[in-house]
């Protein structure tokens, strides 16, 4: 089942803290840090359930999500941009 597309480019998304027991294409180093979408990459099959032979993977959306890097190590003035599937990522809380 296909997903519409829930993010668009320069919102702050948040990275769900997931640790599954299989695999996963979420890099630990992003998981639970806030980034902004770049760019969508259209919609594809979720690695996830491909790896687990689900007869029918779920289509979802995917993001470049852009994360500073002194946010991800705490130095560095360079950015970090990971391709994310949707069900990975929830809006970013607006900061007061």
């Amino acid at each position: 089942m296909r997903m519409a597309e829930h993010f668009t480019a320069g919102q702050r998304v948040r990275v769900t803290q997931l640790d599954p027991p299989s695999h996963t294409r979420a890099p630990r180093y992003v998981r639970g840090q806030v980034g902004t979408v770049v760019a969508l990459h259209g919609v594809h099959r979720l690695p996830d359930d491909v790896v687990a032979a689900v007869a029918e993977p779920r289509v979802e959306p995917v993001y470049a999500v852009r994360f500073a890097a002194r946010e991800l190590w705490g130095s560095g003035e360079h950015n970090v941009t990971v391709n994310l599937w949707e069900s990975y990522l929830t809006a970013a809380a607006k900061e007061a």
